[in-house]
């Protein structure tokens, strides 16, 4: 499939018990826009600390340290309605696809409202490259049973 193909791609809402992780975040007075509700940037930022902290958590970053190391390559969102400070998000991540060097994570926003249906989802996709040439390379076989296992495959 080619990247302009995979951006059109859509996941169908994902519920709560989909998801095998959780990072809870406190929203800020500052993640709110002029508009009231938080601004679409700060949802980004808030993939890249749960995708994290779910490797942290289940020590696969170690894997990908070293001579390794991973750059997000693309990512997304959709929005199904607001949020805003103050108040607590829990982030949902969920391992997607594993290609030859990338992993996609898919993420879902929940939130008191409808604790149980996304405020936001979408996706976050890593690519192991070498530190050394910044250039791809795949997936280190040990990270890829464990995220595989995590999936359920």
């Amino acid at each position: 499939m080619s990247q302009s193909q995979q951006v059109n791609v859509r996941l169908p809402e994902l519920l709560r018990h989909e998801f095998e992780f959780f990072e809870e975040i406190t929203l800020r007075y500052a993640d709110n826009d002029a508009n009231g509700h938080v601004n679409n940037a700060h949802y980004y930022s808030f993939f890249d600390t749960a995708v994290d902290a779910f490797l942290k958590k289940n020590d696969y970053r170690q894997l990908i340290s070293g001579p390794l190391q991973t750059f997000v390559v693309a990512s997304d969102c959709r929005y199904f309605r607001e949020v805003s400070s103050p108040g607590n998000i829990q982030v949902g991540v969920k391992v997607g696809r594993i290609g030859n060097s990338t992993v996609t994570y898919f993420l879902g926003i929940f939130n008191e409202d409808e604790p149980n249906k996304p405020a936001a989802q979408g996706t976050f996709t890593h690519c192991c490259v070498t530190r050394a040439t910044k250039r791809p390379t795949p997936v280190p076989e040990a990270l890829r049973a464990l995220v595989t296992q995590a999936r359920g495959s």
